[in-house]
């Protein structure tokens, strides 16, 4: 069997470069996500979520992207989750892509906000009917005694909402608010190509190179 110590990697499939990057982290972020799209890797739109605690716990956890423009970064869950509560508590978080069959990682770090009512209600409205009543019928992150608690539930707000369920009042957008990025790309003998970008102000980035 072969040890983990021994599991070893060498990246070859690209390079990042000041001079080929974009100087807007934002812009950026769309062509390695629409590379990672256009490469039909599985599950482009996945990232880790971390969030802190009021203990200061952290916590991680895999969400989807739903949406993205200057504005940051939109994902959809429960408000009454663990992220949730945390995220009431200390409005920051960090988010990771990590693209595997491209060698690529992108770190994102700044503060969250709840994304509007309006935004809100148009992403529920634009998902499957399932997912609407899952939402209805998952008390997120709070203990249940078995699955059949989830399908009772499901089946009870499917006969009270039929076609038409209404969002949640517990359920809705996160946007997190871009102060700080990070673009990996993987080199050869483990020098790796780190290209930071720091918010200085309110709208210029500054664009670095970090040892790997």
């Amino acid at each position: 069997m072969t040890k983990i110590s021994d599991l070893r990697k060498s990246y070859e499939r690209a390079e990042l470069g000041e001079d080929a990057s974009h100087a807007n982290p934002f812009q950026q972020f769309d062509q390695w996500l629409h590379e990672a799209i256009q490469a039909e890797i599985p599950e482009p739109n996945a990232m880790t979520l971390a969030t802190v605690a009021s203990n200061l716990r952290p916590s991680t956890r895999v969400v989807l992207i739903k949406g993205y423009d200057q504005r940051g970064l939109v994902w959809y869950t429960n408000y009454e989750s663990r992220k949730g509560q945390e995220l009431a508590g200390n409005p920051y978080a960090a988010l990771q892509f990590h693209w595997v069959e491209l060698e690529r990682v992108v770190r994102i770090e700044g503060r969250v906000e709840k994304a509007s009512a309006e935004e809100s209600d148009a992403y529920y409205a634009s998902r499957p009917l399932d997912s609407r009543i899952g939402a209805w019928a998952s008390p997120q992150s709070q203990v249940v005694d078995n699955r059949g608690v989830l399908v009772a539930n499901a089946a009870r707000y499917a006969a009270q909402y039929l076609l038409n369920p209404p969002r949640p009042p517990h359920w809705g957008g996160y946007r997190l608010v871009p102060d700080r990025w990070e673009f990996w790309q993987g080199r050869r003998s483990r020098l790796h190509d780190r290209l930071r970008y720091t918010l200085d102000g309110d709208s210029r980035w500054v664009r670095e190179r970090l040892a790997p």
